[in-house]
């Protein structure tokens, strides 16, 4: 009967998935259609959009779980960062101008952006390069958290888990592109509001209450952590430098990273962006808050001797395991939710990115509508089954660390990216030799504190504190180089920067009926 449940609760979740797909095709008609739904999407889908794009199985299971561990209680301030650095300020900031730079310079892509703004085919070349090395990774890394949900509460092989989310998650989004993808992550995103909610409350409730299992939290003791009492239950946990690169890491870096910006090139006005970033806030308030705080009582419910056996990814399925039928039925599909609603937004980026970035300017230019529909729906294909390999090969290899993957991912795309985009938009000085000293910095930063982290600085070595390392660097480089580096043509800026500026005619009129005045107004 239990299993019955659960069976039926996903074969309910597989339909609406689908259909959503299937409806959705009307969409797809062209590129604008399939990769940015037309730029029509409204506010509540493009907050939800966003926010289920940045929270996955990645940050449920591994994200909570390990630095639930690490820092105790005061992971939650991850949460808080997202919420107030990685959604609020990143709206308010990227959002607007975002959207109307990038519909002024025609760019679907950020890859496009560096193109049209800077002038440059060699910058959107290597920004495409960039995306699809270090997005397959991330790809890869959001089957092992679900992994781990499903081998628990179905007890079924781990590859099977892969192909199956893999496989309907590529039918939606091939049939019905962005479009299908934001409707199918708001249904997503409600799922995962429910869900986070009332899976805190089932596990506080089996230590005996919030009170209780912070009381229980503040007796655990761990020497080879710190010798402080209480440290887990306190307000900064045992290592506040840690875990600020952390804040900074998950927080910031979604002002770089291209499958979230992309939101913001598809929302229907300037208008919805103001109420998309206060639903886009509170979501993540509930969602990334909710995932960090419950990953904090962590060390109630594993040993030191457990974790280092079985790795951080197992607290969390470890806290789960004893709740109700029901409610573990609602957690995989909460993570089910989250990860496929990433990986569809993940693979919408890479096929579009590399067919329209990449393959088009260099091999066809002339490429019809259809046929670049065609050519981004078959490399969907072609990336999952890529990130479908990877995540088995890693999981054969007993590779099973996600946070380090995504930290890896997450640090070169943000490092690379953040400060080019960010000065792009606000300053016309910004020059494309400092966008691409960022680019190499942040690439070859990353690549080697895979191969040779032993080596870095103590601090340097989690590829988290690298990651965070990177970004910030990047917004002094830019300015930087900018500054030593022969000035962009003076006639190019002044075109790509027009569009934040607009003519407004005041509408009261003298006593003949002649207009008052015009007045020019900096949007």
């Amino acid at each position: 009967m239990d299993l019955l449940i659960k069976v039926a609760m996903l074969a309910v979740f597989f339909a609406v998935m689908i259909y959503i797909g299937l409806y959705c095709r009307r969409h797809t008609t062209d590129v604008s259609g399939f990769v940015l739904g037309g730029r029509s999407v409204g506010p509540w889908l493009t907050a939800f959009a966003y926010g289920t794009s940045y929270f996955s199985a990645v940050v449920f299971v591994g994200y909570a779980g390990q630095f639930g561990w690490k820092f105790g209680v005061a992971a939650t301030w991850a949460g808080i960062g997202n919420a107030l650095l990685g959604s609020l300020l990143a709206w308010a900031v990227l959002g607007r101008r975002t959207r109307i730079m990038t519909q002024h310079l025609d760019s679907a892509t950020m890859p496009q952006f560096f193109a049209n703004r800077f002038h440059s085919r060699g910058l959107k070349l290597a920004a495409s390069a960039i995306i699809f090395l270090f997005l397959i990774p991330y790809t890869a890394s959001l089957y092992n958290g679900l992994s781990r949900l499903f081998g628990m509460a179905f007890h079924i092989d781990y590859s099977i888990c892969v192909i199956a989310m893999a496989v309907l998650t590529g039918v939606y989004v091939i049939a019905g592109g962005y479009m299908a993808t934001a409707i199918n992550d708001f249904i997503q995103g409600i799922i995962m509001l429910v869900g986070i909610v009332a899976v805190v409350a089932a596990v506080l409730q089996t230590q005996g209450g919030f009170l209780e299992a912070l009381d229980g939290l503040a007796r655990v003791s761990d020497p080879a952590t710190s010798e402080t009492p209480g440290i887990f239950a306190s307000f900064f946990g045992p290592d506040p430098v840690g875990l600020l690169g952390v804040v900074l890491l998950t927080s910031l870096g979604t002002w770089g990273l291209p499958q979230m910006v992309q939101k913001f090139y598809a929302i229907q006005s300037e208008k919805a962006i103001d109420k998309g970033m206060i639903i886009s806030t509170l979501f993540a308030l509930v969602v990334s808050g909710g995932c960090y705080f419950l990953g904090g009582f962590g060390r109630l419910f594993s040993t030191p001797e457990l974790v280092a056996q079985n790795g951080y990814d197992s607290i969390i399925p470890t806290m789960l395991e004893g709740l109700p039928t029901i409610l573990i039925a609602l957690v995989v599909i909460l993570v089910l939710s989250a990860s496929m609603s990433t990986l569809s937004s993940l693979v919408l980026t890479s096929s579009s990115t590399l067919t329209l970035d990449f393959i088009k300017p260099i091999f066809k230019k002339n490429m019809g509508e259809k046929q670049q529909i065609f050519l981004i729906r078959l490399l969907i294909v072609v990336f999952i089954a890529i990130s479908v390999v990877l995540a088995i090969i890693q999981y054969r290899s007993s590779v099973t660390f996600i946070a380090q993957l995504m930290g890896v991912s997450w640090g070169a795309l943000a490092g690379a990216f953040l400060a080019p985009f960010l000065y792009g938009l606000y300053w016309k000085r910004t020059t494309k030799a400092a966008c691409a000293v960022s680019f190499a910095f942040s690439t070859v930063v990353m690549l080697a504190n895979i191969f040779f982290g032993k080596a870095f600085p103590t601090l340097l070595q989690s590829p988290i504190n690298a990651g965070a390392f990177c970004m910030l660097a990047g917004l002094v480089i830019v300015p930087a180089v900018s500054m030593l580096t022969r000035p962009p043509l003076q006639q190019h800026v002044e075109q790509v920067f027009a569009c934040y500026e607009q003519k407004v005619v005041v509408t009261a009129k003298d006593s003949i009926g002649n207009p008052r005045e015009t007045v020019k107004e900096e949007l």
